[in-house]
This record gives C-alpha cells, structure tokens and sequence, in this order.
C-alpha cells in the first residue's frame, strides 16, 4: 500500500479541462489504492492556480472521497488532500 502519491500540475497548468481531467484522475486513483496522502503540486505563482484546485476539490461529487484538504504549511505551493 503506497502511502503518498504526488501530482504536479505545472505540465497541464494552462488548460482548464487537463487541470480537471488530472485532479479526478488522481482523487480516483488514491481512493481506489488506499492511499493516506496525495500530495497536488499547483506552484507558488500568483496563487490563481491553487485557487482553482481548491474549488474543484471544494465540489460536493468529489468532497466524498477524501476526509479534509490543507495547504502544507511549510510550502505555500503544495495542497495536502488526507485520505
């Protein structure tokens, strides 16, 4: 059982349907491997980004597969999303 997975965004970054098509594809895969963390990787950048990730996860169709999100305290460019 993996305990982290990890999905940089900065490849996809500028088409809204890759972010979404990513961040499903993620959320699904962690929840269908049991995975405790997944670890988003929007980038420090104007912050435009991070907000869009944050209101796709805040969704009430994919709220129900994880239990809580925050943003890693000791880098400001990376969401934690707990499993």
């Amino acid at each position: 059982m993996t305990k982290t997975l990890t999905v940089d965004l900065h490849p996809v970054f500028r088409s809204d349907r890759d972010i979404d098509n990513v961040l499903r594809s993620a959320l699904f895969r962690a929840s269908a491997q049991k995975v405790a963390l997944l670890q988003i990787i929007p980038g420090k950048g104007s912050g435009t980004l991070k907000r869009r990730v944050l209101a796709k996860l805040g969704q009430p169709s994919l709220k129900k597969l994880y239990r809580r999100v925050d943003s890693d305290p000791g880098n400001k460019g990376r969401i934690l999303v707990h499993f």
